[in-house]
């Protein structure tokens, strides 16, 4: 969840929450200067790129989820496209060069207000390792995926759709919306967090 705003970004004054003339949403509001403060979902882009049929994954150097395994993937920055994303974040995490595909699955997690791209890729060659946020890089079959040890559903629906559209030969773009898992369904040590939490990279 995003943390409380307080203050204003223009004049530092403290900030309301109230629904403005006009909206139907509380926003945050600077009753200082009158500036009003629209917060928005955020965009995580990825890339699941494959190599003779087997996919490209990073164990997590950073937490959340440290040690478990995701897709290169991570916020998009201000003046990039999301396929700029996609690609960039594949060569932070997995020093890899891709060339991307199309748009494969878009899930939004409106509790954690974002919405997570994936698109398809094709890796260039095999000159991949891990990244600052990566402990390792590793490309992997089917029968090999740790779908223990995945660390965002996200990420885990998406593998899941890709595997299920080769098996037909045929690739679709799959939209869905993840809701919060029920807590007795979360391990104790993740009760008061969802695995749906998004990988902060160096520059959020």
């Amino acid at each position: 969840m995003d943390p409380a705003l307080n203050f204003c970004s223009v004049c530092a004054a403290p900030v309301v929450q109230r629904i403005p003339a006009g909206d139907s949403l509380p926003r945050g509001i600077c009753e200082a200067c009158g500036t009003v403060h629209y917060r928005n979902p955020r965009l995580v882009v990825g890339a699941l790129a494959q190599w003779q049929g087997k996919v490209l994954m990073c164990k997590r150097a950073i937490e959340p989820r440290y040690g478990k395994w995701t897709l290169p993937a991570g916020f998009m920055e201000n003046g990039e496209s999301v396929e700029e994303g996609a690609i960039r974040e594949t060569l932070e995490e997995a020093c890899a060069r891709i060339e991307l595909g199309p748009l494969f699955a878009m899930i939004s997690v409106p509790h954690i207000h974002q919405v997570h791209v994936i698109y398809r890729a094709r890796l260039l060659d095999l000159d991949f390792a891990a990244g600052e946020e990566s402990l390792e890089v590793r490309l992997f079959d089917e029968a090999d995926i740790p779908w223990g040890e995945i660390a965002f559903r996200t990420i885990k629906r998406s593998l899941k759709h890709y595997f299920s559209d080769r098996k037909v030969g045929v690739f679709g773009i799959h939209t869905e919306s993840l809701s919060l898992p029920p807590s007795d369904t979360l391990p104790p040590a993740l009760r008061k967090a969802s695995d749906d939490a998004s990988p902060p990279d160096s520059h959020a």
